[in-house]
Formats: C-alpha cells, structure tokens, sequence
C-alpha cells in the first residue's frame, strides 16, 4: 500500500494537520453511507468543509486518501490483534477484535470487499512484523514469521468471509473460529483449548 507523502512542511503545519484529519473523517463518515466509486473528491471536500485544490496538496487522489484512512484503521486492529498472543483470555481478545470490526462494518467491507484486499494484507503484514519483532516469542515452532504471515493473511481471509455474509454469525461464534483455528496453532503450539464453541440454538 503505497502512501503519499506531502511536502514536509505542509505535512507539520498545524493547520494541514487539521485539514488532513478532516478529510480522513470525511471520507470515514462517507464510506458508511455510500461506495468509494460513487464517492467523488467534491462530496469529501464538502463533507470535511476544505477547498477543491487544498485537498489535491494533500492527497493526489480519493484512493490515497483510502490508504491513508486504512492504515489508521489496519494500526488500530494490530493494537487489539497482536496482545491475543500474550493474553490470558484468547477469546476474550477475539471478541474485543471482531467487536471493533462490527462496529466499523461500512468502512471495513469496504476496505476488505471493495478491491483493496491485497493492499490491507500487506498494510496488516508490515505492521504486524513491526511490532510482533519487538516482543516476546512465546513457542520456538513454528518460527515467528511464517506465524506472523499465517496469522495476518487468516485474519485478513475470516473478517473478508465474515462481512460478506447475508447473515454474519455472532460476534462470539467467529471469536470462537478466530481462536480455536487461527491463533492458538500459533500461540500455543500443539495444545489446542477445551471446545467452548457457541452452541446454535436448535430450529
């Protein structure tokens, strides 16, 4: 995901600073009423109430824009993701993570349905490695970046399968998927938890 990168001192100046954050805010609240192809930089500059021209000092497109919005969006995520191998409720941080997806559902099946997929794994990936370097490994196998990539990419692959979904399932059940399948391979090698998998009410 390639970010433009602004003139240095537009970039510090307080009043840019505020420009830039009112356009990711605009592009936010627009992407929960409507998709990025109907969204044209005239609605965003209106929504965020900043001049036609100022926002091509910033961003050279609406899609730039995007990325820097997911990248946002993507570090938020790492936060609530990566402490799931360190936490001493797994499925409590999963539910913590799918929460905060489902509380930004728009913005997030756009983000991951909208064709941009690729671009949010490596974002996701990057920033993963980045932090996941500065901790604590908790198993010697499997070696830490292939955990890391297996990690981000079933992440990336469960929360695309899941705002796809007519009819998504509740936010404990996909936890439960999250945990049971994805992380604790990972986190905690061979020793797989107790089911505790949501039981569906009989019809």
């Amino acid at each position: 995901m390639a970010h433009y990168r602004p003139h240095l001192k537009t970039a510090k100046d307080a009043r840019a600073v505020r420009t830039r954050e009112a356009l990711r805010n605009a592009m936010l609240l627009l992407l929960t009423q409507q998709s990025l192809d109907k969204i044209t930089i005239l609605d965003i500059c209106q929504t965020a109430g900043v001049g036609y021209t100022t926002f091509f000092r910033h961003h050279p497109s609406k899609e730039s824009l995007l990325d820097d919005v997911a990248a946002d969006e993507i570090a938020h995520l790492i936060g609530l993701t990566v402490p799931i191998a360190v936490a001493q409720d797994v499925r409590a941080a999963g539910v913590a993570l799918f929460n905060y997806v489902d509380e930004h559902r728009k913005l997030w099946s756009a983000l991951l349905t909208g064709g941009a997929q690729v671009a949010m794994r490596n974002e996701f990936l990057r920033l993963s490695r980045e932090i996941a370097a500065t901790r604590a490994h908790v198993n010697d196998w499997p070696p830490a970046d292939i955990s890391t990539i297996l990690v981000v990419s079933s992440t990336v692959e469960l929360l695309s399968w899941w705002l796809q979904q007519k009819k998504p399932l509740p936010i404990e059940e996909v936890a439960a998927i999250y945990e049971r399948i994805i992380i604790y391979p990972h986190v905690r090698g061979d020793r797989i938890p107790p089911e505790r998998t949501p039981r569906r009410p009989r019809s």
